[in-house]
């Protein structure tokens, strides 16, 4: 039925298990020698084999018992001969074209967990190994040209819409605990590529039961914070999958990973077989000038239509050799590197082509035979969409206007009647583009444009249809610093992303967190998710504050993930001392079932003037300025054990990849100041809530808004005084301490003692003589001599407090597969 297609519909047009040349009447087989076992799954060429090994079924997932199995010479898939019958799983060659709507994936370097390529079905290992950035799939470098281009389709294009949503099946690399949904037996393996899941609502299943499953997709345990590709739109023509989902070129680095360059250089045959000679053989003239081929063992004495079908299958191509033939190419080693002219070659390098050649494809095939397999034909209905590109255009000097930021943006861009600006915000302009090619030039000039010797920066941002969000559905804004922790904020990033929508999760060090923002500042109702230290939290805090009145939902609870030194922020609300590689599943379970508590947070406003003896002011020294403070503020022997920390980390900043070596570095710049001697009091004039309050004998003061410092100690103490109330992240309150110096602070460290309470106020007023370090949440710096006024932030900020009951439930561990995320399952081989 070709009848007449709705709006915004298009539809598949022509499905073919070959190319267009395939069109005899033949039996379902795929390239190689002719096979001589058939099974239900078209395009598997299975020989029977003697087993040497324990061997594990492909199919099922169970021990071969015996001495016979059957083995797919061309994708590599291994089966018990019961399951022949009832196989489900394609071959690698014909995974392509079943695809309806090719997604491209987004491949960057995999880490050194145990995985198994979704082509060849071998286990991965070394650095070539690739994953993609956004679903489960996980290919060796050479086998990522033959992958099938079928990621998660996690946005709407305008083009394609969608009544139902239907599972996402990946198949392989399964918790070894997953059951099926089906017959809730085992189906997972760390042995095999077997059992099947979905990669939105992580159900699994055996390869043969999964068509048994309900095709509409629910979402599963996340569906309440995820953003449903169904509510996210994106004009995403003209922009790579990496540009759409601001993955970083460091993550994803394509010329250093290039696959032509593995599959033709760096990787070495081994020698051939007694009686056999390899043979190189191109697809198509593009392969020859890019250098990418393939090597073919072969017996000396081959039929022509066994070599054809030899290359074919190297190729993973679905189709007849007698559609085709190979043609010798001459001088080819000119092409190669030295590696292989010197290699010995007994026959000529060959290239394949199709014959005979007709005009309908003749073009498309002298390029590339597997491009032309995997060409699709839709019939699109002719109307006149109107395109909207939205861009985010960052890196501006602060604190100008809107009409400001716009003609700096039509100065150093030339923005055409195409692109409107259509907000700005604090050193960023929002751009709606009418034209593909108009914002493609904009997105690739703005990278190369600097305003006041600072580059911009360009990003992509997909339009959230708030209105399509059901009631129940609270999305989850996820940013991630990938820089703390070592590399475990990378794999955080890289699992939070298959976990929910790519476009939900953000790599804070690739735009700040004003990216993010902007994207969800129409979503009604949203919670924040930051994964870094206390530094990378006051960040995301600061920003949020800055446009708060630009959002929707201007008071969005945040919850934690503790990848830096301290966190001390993270500590109190329950998450932890720091991330020690928990499942990320059942960290966004613990952030939907956190509690919502309110905390303060604190205005600095410094103002340096040369102050005299007699504490009035001489002179102007430096403009004010203000920070926000949401943990501590501290002056003296702190903030200076902080800055000597600072500055050695700022020198080797490689060296900083733990709390472990961090702190045992805060340890050495403490013993080098044990013998210092300052006496704070003298250098210091403090006013709490407008009233004098002599100091102590001190080296130390600092103001404390939580009740955790220095890594988790409690600096103020747990014991009863009737002169303060009891400390509290909601009460308005700041509590003043002192310490008398390191050997203090390191008894305040060890829990045996606590610091000198002072006072407890709203109002803080201090007078500073001399220069002095001084550090706000872990960041310090020297302040010259002045004034230092801490007064209440505005409102108080809500933040996610994990509730003990999770706390509980996290320690005793998920026993059912499904809970499980497919990046914690298997341990580092």
């Amino acid at each position: 039925d070709r009848g007449a297609l709705s709006a915004g519909q298009r539809r598949w047009v022509a499905p073919r298990t070959g190319s267009p040349l395939t069109t005899k009447k033949r039996t379902q087989q795929s390239p190689g020698l002719r096979p001589r076992y058939q099974s239900s799954a078209p395009g598997h060429c299975f020989k029977k084999v003697t087993l040497t090994k324990p061997t594990f079924c492909h199919s099922c997932s169970d021990f071969i018992w015996g001495l016979i199995g059957f083995l797919c010479e061309v994708c590599n898939f291994m089966c018990h001969e019961k399951c022949l019958k009832t196989l489900r799983s394609l071959c690698s060659c014909m995974t392509p074209s079943v695809v309806q709507v090719p997604v491209a994936h987004c491949f960057g370097p995999a880490s050194q967990k145990k995985r198994f390529c979704c082509v060849c079905r071998k286990q991965t290992e070394g650095s070539t190994a690739l994953r993609c950035e956004v679903c489960e799939l996980h290919v060796h470098a050479d086998c990522a040209a033959f992958s099938c281009a079928d990621c998660r389709s996690c946005h709407l294009d305008g083009t394609l819409e969608q009544d139902t949503f239907h599972h996402h099946w990946r198949e392989g690399n399964l918790a070894s605990a997953a059951r099926c949904e089906v017959c809730r037996r085992s189906c997972g393996s760390s042995d095999v590529l077997a059992g099947m899941r979905c990669e939105w609502c992580g159900i699994t299943s055996h390869a043969a039961c999964y068509l048994n499953v309900p095709p509409e997709c629910t979402m599963g345990r996340l569906r309440c914070m995820l953003l449903h590709p169904a509510c996210v739109h994106l004009d995403s023509r003209n922009f790579s999958k990496m540009h759409c989902y601001r993955i970083s070129e460091i993550c994803n680095n394509s010329d250093d990973l290039e696959v032509s360059a593995v599959a033709s250089k760096d990787v070495q045959p081994a020698a051939p077989e007694s009686g056999k000679q390899f043979l190189k053989v191109f697809d198509g003239d593009d392969a020859v000038r890019r250098g990418f081929l393939r090597l073919v063992s072969l017996f000396r004495a081959t039929r022509n239509e066994e070599v054809v079908e030899a290359a074919l299958r190297a190729f993973y191509l679905p189709d007849e050799p007698q559609d085709y033939e190979l043609h010798e190419v001459g001088g080819l080693q000119r092409l190669q590197g030295d590696d292989i002219e010197e290699r010995p070659l007994p026959r000529p390098a060959h290239i394949l082509y199709p014959v005979p050649p007709s005009w309908l494809h003749l073009l498309v095939s002298q390029v590339s035979l597997r491009q032309m397999n995997q060409t699709r034909f839709y019939i699109v209905e002719n109307r006149n969409r109107v395109v909207q590109v939205n861009l985010l255009i960052m890196g501006l000097p602060p604190l100008l206007n809107n009409d400001e930021y716009v003609q700096l943006i039509e100065d150093h861009l030339a923005i055409k009647s195409e692109s409107v600006p259509e907000s700005s915000h604090v050193s960023a302009v929002s751009l709606q583009i009418s034209c593909f090619s108009e914002a493609e030039r904009i997105y690739m000039l703005a990278k190369d444009t600097s305003v006041n010797n600072k580059t911009l920066m360009s990003l992509v941002i997909p339009e959230i249809m708030h209105s399509k969000l059901g009631d129940d559905v609270c999305p989850l804004l996820v940013f991630v610093n990938p820089k703390s922790g070592g590399m475990k904020g990378r794999e955080l990033l890289y699992s939070f992303r298959k976990l929910l929508n790519p476009h939900q999760v953000f790599d804070i060090s690739n735009g700040g967190p004003l990216a993010g923002l902007h994207t969800f500042r129409e979503v009604p109702r949203f919670r924040v998710l930051v994964c870094g230290g206390d530094g990378t939290v006051g960040w995301v805090l600061g920003v949020l504050e800055a446009i708060r009145h630009k959002l929707v939902c201007r008071e969005p609870p945040i919850g934690l993930v503790p990848l830096g030194t301290g966190n001390d922020l993270a500590r109190i609300l329950r998450w932890g001392a720091g991330y020690s590689g928990e499942d990320p599943l059942q960290i966004l379970v613990s952030v939907d079932e956190a509690d919502e508590v309110l905390m303060d947070r604190w205005t600095i406003l410094l103002d340096a003037q040369d102050i005299s003896e007699d504490g009035k002011d001489s002179g102007f020294l430096e403009p004010p300025k203000i920070v926000q403070m949401n943990n501590y503020f501290g002056l003296g022997i702190d903030a200076e054990l902080s800055l000597d920390f600072h500055l050695a980390r700022e020198d080797d900043p490689e060296k900083f990849t733990s709390r472990f070596h961090n702190k045992g570095v805060y340890v050495k710049v403490g013993l080098q100041k044990i013998s210092s001697t300052r006496s704070l009091q003298k250098e210091l004039q403090l006013q709490v809530d407008s009233q004098d309050v002599p100091l102590p004998n001190i080296e130390g003061l600092i103001f404390l808004n939580i009740p955790s410092w220095g890594s988790g100690a409690d600096l103020w103490g747990s014991e009863a005084d009737g002169r303060f109330g009891k400390p509290s992240i909601d009460d308005g309150l700041l509590e003043v301490v002192g310490v008398t110096g390191v050997v203090h602070m390191g008894q305040v460290q060890s829990g045996l003692r606590s610091g000198i309470r002072i006072a407890q106020g709203t109002y803080i007023r201090l007078t500073v003589s001399k220069p002095i370090p001084v550090q706000v949440d872990g960041e310090p710096w020297i302040q010259p001599p002045g004034h230092i006024i801490i007064s209440a932030a505005g409102p108080k900020v809500w933040m996610l407090r994990k509730s003990k009951q999770k706390q509980k439930k996290s320690s005793a561990g998920v026993k059912d597969g499904r809970l499980e995320s497919p990046s914690s399952r298997d341990r580092p081989t």
